[in-house]
């Protein structure tokens, strides 16, 4: 059996704040294959965003630092390597990222031809400025810009939101990187531009084989492009499956109350579903589940102790005490 594109291992990320220590992720574990795309689900504060740039080294530099576990792609263990290291071999050329805002992840004193030519020059992809703007063209081209070549000198403000977003996904995927990590990506998007982003998503796979890890709010975005689904609740992973198990048997309570949490077409509601409570702090987490607060299956076993992984099916994982099919 071939080893995963990505497999993270134990991996533990702390903020150390004056108020205290911040567990944003706490012994995370998970993989992604190439050609795969796994979504990275949960609510605001669950660790999604924290477990992405711990994978690229990107934690705030005074306060962040991964004190546990492991970051294998390719083999190599990027919790091991220098920051020139990280910089020069892998940040934006094994391993890149497009970000949730493309309104902020562009400079607007910069022009778009400027901005996604950085990479091919910083990793010395491209020599010389006839040969940079060449390759900027046939990224842009890449992602569905009309024109490339003469949209190369505009500025950002003079594209729609939808192309801001394909030059941000351009900068991403210049160096042709192994693992692309989508934070939110069509969070700021209307629904046809939604459309069209996952399409290019799809189709970057096809082409070259791109693991991705899709972060999203939007559990319908996470069934229409992901083969798998890793559900991340207060610094954990509670639950992982593929596509299908996950929506249609969810095992987890806290699974199950965000499934719920959706309206469905065609049917009335005279309320929607909400999730009573508050995720608990991170700074002092319950040393029993997490979501055991929140739980309408919680006996006095949840609250003693942490529920280990158990394995309910090929792939599908839980740590849940009394996990099942019965509703939160």
């Amino acid at each position: 059996m071939s080893q995963p594109l990505l497999r993270v291992e134990n991996l533990r990320t702390h903020l150390f704040l004056k108020r205290g220590v911040v567990k944003a992720v706490d012994g995370v574990n998970l993989h992604v294959d190439a050609g795969e795309t796994l979504g990275l689900v949960g609510e605001s504060g669950s660790g999604k965003s924290m477990t992405s740039l711990s994978i690229l080294r990107l934690l705030p530099r005074q306060s962040g630092r991964i004190v546990e576990g492991h970051i294998w792609v390719d083999g190599v263990d990027l919790a091991s390597l220098s920051e020139e290291e990280m910089a020069r071999d892998w940040r934006g050329r094994r391993v890149s990222m497009v970000s949730q805002d493309p309104m902020t992840s562009l400079n607007p004193v910069f022009t778009v031809g400027d901005q996604v030519g950085a990479p091919f020059r910083y990793h010395g992809l491209a020599h010389g400025a006839r040969a940079v703007r060449e390759a900027a063209v046939k990224v842009l081209r890449r992602v569905r810009i009309p024109s490339p070549e003469k949209r190369l000198d505009d500025y950002p403000h003079q594209f729609s939101g939808g192309m801001r977003q394909r030059v941000v996904a351009a900068m991403a995927i210049a160096c042709a990187p192994r693992l692309l990590i989508a934070d939110e990506p069509t969070s700021n998007l209307d629904v046809t531009i939604q459309v069209q982003m996952i399409a290019l998503f799809r189709e970057l796979q096809r082409d070259s084989g791109l693991g991705i890890i899709l972060i999203t709010h939007d559990l319908g975005v996470a069934a229409s492009i992901c083969q798998r689904v890793a559900v991340m609740y207060a610094g954990r992973i509670v639950e992982v499956g593929d596509v299908r198990t996950i929506y249609r048997s969810p095992a987890h309570p806290y699974t199950q109350a965000l499934l719920n949490a959706i309206p469905h077409l065609g049917q009335r509601r005279r309320r929607l579903h909400a999730i009573a409570g508050q995720p608990p702090s991170l700074i002092d987490p319950p040393v029993g589940c997490r979501f055991a607060a929140r739980c309408s299956r919680r006996t006095a076993q949840c609250d003693a102790e942490y529920p280990p992984e158990v394995e309910l099916a090929s792939g599908h994982k839980v740590a849940c005490w009394r996990p099942g099919p019965e509703a939160a």
